[in-house]
């Protein structure tokens, strides 16, 4: 009998395996040589902040229909010192939720690097981000609607690191 051998690749979040399994080393690296010894191998270390440069924290102050779309809606999201307009099709939005906001200039995991748009004829200065544009999971259904760890204007990676602690 033939036994198939295949790899399994996975990846986790430093702080998450540093709470779980107890971790005290002081950096990933020295943390994956243990894991390496220990239990399986690490293929390699990503550093995931550069991900998550220009994602902030919002809160959606204002919802309006899209004049001239059906499926869109056109925000005033605060993130912290400025209220930006952004036009959004995603189904699960609403007023004074907490959302990862990508802003111009931000290239996202995706290779999407988010510019000044003018969709249907609306102005959009950034984005609200899903899981999936955010390279944390496959979940396209929405927008990503954060917990009240997240405070408006945070940068998005802080609140990524709070969830572990």
């Amino acid at each position: 009998m033939r036994q198939k051998i295949c790899k399994i690749s996975m990846k986790y979040n430093y702080n998450w395996l540093k709470n779980i399994l107890g971790l005290t080393k002081s950096t990933p690296e020295e943390k994956g040589e243990d894991l390496a010894v220990d239990s399986s191998e690490i293929e390699g270390l990503e550093k995931q902040t550069q991900k998550f440069d220009g994602v902030v924290v919002g809160r959606i102050l204002e919802i309006e229909k899209h004049p001239n779309a059906d499926r869109l809606q056109v925000t005033k999201t605060d993130i912290g010192g400025e209220i930006l307009q952004i036009v959004c099709g995603a189904p699960n939005i609403q007023v004074g939720q907490l959302v990862p906001v990508a802003t111009v200039g931000t290239k996202l995991s995706n290779g999407l690097e988010i510019k000044e748009a003018e969709i249907r004829g609306v102005k959009s200065f950034g984005m609200l981000c899903a899981a999936d544009e955010l390279g944390l999971g496959s979940d396209h259904s929405g927008i990503m609607v954060l917990d009240e760890k997240a405070e408006v204007g945070m940068k998005f990676v802080d609140y990524i690191n709070n969830l572990s602690e």
